[in-house]
């Protein structure tokens, strides 16, 4: 299915079974939906640390906090084994991206949360690392599906109108966050 082919009902559809609640706009559309009987599941894993992630982060209404502290320690710095409260507003982005992209795959996780000295390491190497990165406060991840194109997924997450996306086509992945929107690669 490429990404041209969503409707704007088939979008909707989607937010309304997720209840995302990181896009401003359909969390207001769609807050008749909450507590209504739906949940969000994020897929992941890590080629850096061979972890994998499947869990219910969110039920009627209600964050999990012991799924939310599941998913702190699997989007930790692998580099340093630190790990910070991630912002379940950028897991919203991920598994409403992934809900539109409809695919059981879990997403492949490059880049969760960063520490200063990770961040600052990698923007030595790389020109694509910003100073002020979101990974730094726990906002953002990086992320890669084999069975989607990195121009599917940036639609996908484009489409939540829910935070930054980043197209690195290159290098194989998305960047989502749940900071202002704007994309960025296209």
């Amino acid at each position: 299915m490429t990404m041209n082919l969503l409707s704007r009902r088939g979008i909707l559809g989607v937010f309304a079974a997720t209840g995302v609640a990181a896009a401003p706009v359909m969390a207001n559309a769609f807050g008749f939906l909450r507590g209504a009987g739906d949940m969000r599941r994020i897929r992941m894993y890590s080629g850096r640390t061979g972890e994998s992630l499947d869990t219910v982060y969110w039920v009627d209404g209600k964050y999990i906090r012991e799924a939310l502290n599941e998913i702190n320690i699997f989007m930790r710095d692998w580099r340093t084994g630190t790990a910070i409260g991630i912002d379940p507003r950028a897991i919203d982005v991920a598994a409403a991206s992934h809900r539109l992209l409809q695919t059981n795959e879990p997403y492949m996780m490059l880049s969760g949360y960063r520490s200063p000295q990770t961040n600052a390491m990698l923007r030595r190497s790389s020109g694509g690392v910003a100073r002020n990165s979101l990974h730094m406060t726990g906002k953002a991840a990086d992320l890669r599906l084999k069975s989607r194109s990195v121009g599917q997924m940036f639609q996908a997450a484009k489409a939540c109108n829910a935070g930054g996306v980043g197209k690195y086509s290159r290098s194989n992945f998305v960047h989502m966050d749940c900071g202002p929107v704007r994309t960025w690669g296209a």
